[in-house]
């Protein structure tokens, strides 16, 4: 692992994965991070989560709906926001959902079916967020975030058909 980290480039600023196989074999690839946009613009996905399904609960390669979600979006939009089978809102293809109404942060509770993420769980852990179902009715009553650890917290904004 760390020579494949001392192979970086330095002063760039990068969006970089380390991934280790089955055989404990280790990878990294890595490439240009370009800026956030100011606002994300952001749809509703047609694709299900199902809450229970393990795979979203860690981080790994296995992405099929995250992958197909995200090749769907339409030109010019940046995120697809991914509901469960009731539908909650559960997350991006590629980032947690926050939503800051009447002074907080909320985010949805990981019983709802979504990768827990290293930027929500720290905002949860310093009492700055807070899990909530959230449906896409509570889109119209607060200020929408999609946000991860390599990102930080972005400003979205819904764009319907």
């Amino acid at each position: 692992v760390t020579a494949a980290l001392a192979g970086l480039p330095r002063g760039a600023v990068l969006r970089a994965r380390l991934s280790v196989d089955q055989g404990g074999q280790v990878a990294l690839t890595h490439a240009p991070l370009p800026p956030n946009p100011a606002v994300w613009r952001v749809v509703l996905s047609d694709m299900r989560l199902e809450a229970g399904d393990p795979w979203l609960r860690i981080k790994t390669s296995h992405r099929p709906i995250y992958d197909a979600a995200r090749a769907a979006l339409p030109p010019g939009i940046d995120e697809g926001l991914l509901r469960n089978a009731d539908g909650e809102l559960c997350e991006g293809t590629i980032s947690n959902i926050f939503l800051r109404r009447d002074g907080r942060l909320l985010t949805p509770p990981s019983r709802s079916g979504l990768l827990p993420g290293v930027l929500r769980e720290t905002l949860l852990a310093d009492g700055r967020a807070q899990e909530a179902v959230l449906t896409v009715a509570d889109l119209q009553h607060g200020q929408l975030y999609c946000g991860n650890a390599l990102r930080g917290l972005i400003p979205a904004r819904l764009i319907t058909p």
